[in-house]
């Protein structure tokens, strides 16, 4: 069973920026893929990037080219470094591992 606790939200201008981290405990949770997702209120939650064990990412369009994935496997850390960010990166953000998912950390973006 592995648990995961996301930080690192809060609240920042658009185009300001933030670095949410992962942090996983139990067995294994430093060798498998990681992924994040987030909800805006009364939304679906979305799909929004994955890091794999190899370190390869992947993005959904919305964020590719703003938002960077990093994972420091020794210390069970994921990062989701998020720059130039918008309104509508206004979301709740989730990262998730073998089904397990972490409680979520609020980002707001506004003026």
């Amino acid at each position: 069973q592995v648990q995961l606790v996301e930080s690192g939200g809060g609240l920042v201008q658009p185009g300001g920026s933030l670095r949410l981290s992962c942090v996983g405990s139990g067995s294994g949770s430093s060798i498998y893929n990681i992924s994040w997702y987030r909800q805006a209120l009364g939304k679906q939650r979305e799909w929004v990037a994955r890091i794999f064990t190899s370190g390869e990412t992947m993005y959904a369009e919305s964020v590719k080219g703003r938002f960077t994935l990093a994972r420091e496997n020794a210390k069970n850390l994921a990062y989701l470094q998020m720059n130039n960010l918008k309104p509508e990166d206004t979301a709740i953000y989730y990262c998730s591992m073998l089904g397990s998912t972490g409680p979520g950390t609020q980002v707001t973006v506004s003026t």
